[in-house]
């Protein structure tokens, strides 16, 4: 039996555990931001509340990021995430919009339930058809993009563009349609784009980091009209997309849902669906007994 090299350094096994505990330390930043925007909206904070949420959202963008690039997400994880995005981003945003804009009137907490509900099967759903991860597109708008849209909307009525041109508008009833709306894009078939990976070696990686930039600075210098902005765009381009589309009956080259890994030469392994189909079963005949067995 050999002996380990006293000159050769033991291996840091505090450092691996570290690393196996970064993206979890990252979701539960997350549960604890969307918690804290509930308790500062119930304390009548609600621009705080809106920036908590979005917050927790970008805890959820690199607790993923960060499992996958250290190579220590597992099941746990995912259930772990999922479990947490459904308060960040399920709970959280609707109770939010319920001290603010609902908690008036008799029914309006039936908004923020249609809503809970909404994304928490959007969750449940991502969860059997992408496993947790989508490399191509998401199927029905994500639930950290619909809880910032509404976190964030209040404070949008703030600013001075809003208050200029479309302070006419009755900002609660506002509230409650776009509630429903998010609830229902959610649960939709809507197909809605992944962010973009960052490179240099393509335009369109390039175009990517670039806005990236630009992104960052809007975010914070001016985030009340940023983040509500790009949210809406989001959403908008998503439904644009999907009419456009939908008169030009195009049906997508492959499965827009199908997230295979890349190959070692960087090209999307495509899916045999003959592989994969039923095959009709045959009908055997009376089975023969061999001669080993009894008649």
């Amino acid at each position: 039996m050999s002996t380990p090299d006293p000159q050769l350094p033991l291996p840091r096994r505090g450092l691996r555990r570290g690393v196996v505990i970064l993206p979890s330390a990252f979701t539960l930043g997350n549960l604890f931001l969307g918690v804290w925007a509930i308790v500062s909206a119930s304390r009548g904070e609600y621009v705080q509340a809106g920036w908590l949420i979005v917050a927790a959202a970008f805890a959820d963008l690199f607790d993923g990021r960060i499992a996958r690039f250290t190579r220590t997400g597992s099941e746990f994880g995912e259930q772990l995430d999922s479990l947490v995005d459904a308060i960040s981003f399920g709970v959280a945003p609707a109770l939010v919009v319920y001290f603010i804009f609902l908690k008036d009137g008799p029914w309006g907490w039936v908004l923020s339930f249609i809503y809970i509900t909404a994304a928490i099967f959007r969750l449940a759903r991502f969860n059997v058809e992408q496993a947790g991860t989508a490399k191509a597109a998401f199927h029905g708008l994500p639930s950290p993009t619909a809880g910032v849209t509404l976190s964030t909307y209040y404070a949008f009525t703030q600013t001075e563009l809003f208050q200029r041109y479309l302070g006419h508008l009755n900002v609660p009833q506002l509230a409650a349609w776009l509630t429903l709306l998010v609830a229902a894009l959610m649960v939709s078939h809507v197909l809605y784009a992944v962010v973009p990976r960052f490179s240099v070696r393509t335009w369109g990686g390039r175009l990517a980091f670039g806005l990236a930039i630009a992104s960052v600075v809007a975010a914070f210098t001016v985030p009340a009209y940023f983040f509500f902005g790009m949210a809406i765009t989001y959403i908008a381009y998503g439904l644009l997309r999907t009419v456009v589309l939908g008169f030009l009956e195009r049906l997508p080259e492959r499965d827009p849902l199908l997230d295979e890994e890349d190959d070692a030469e960087g090209e999307v392994r495509e899916l045999d669906y003959e592989e994969i189909r039923p095959r009709p079963r045959l009908r055997r005949g009376p089975r023969t007994p061999r001669n080993d067995e009894g008649p």
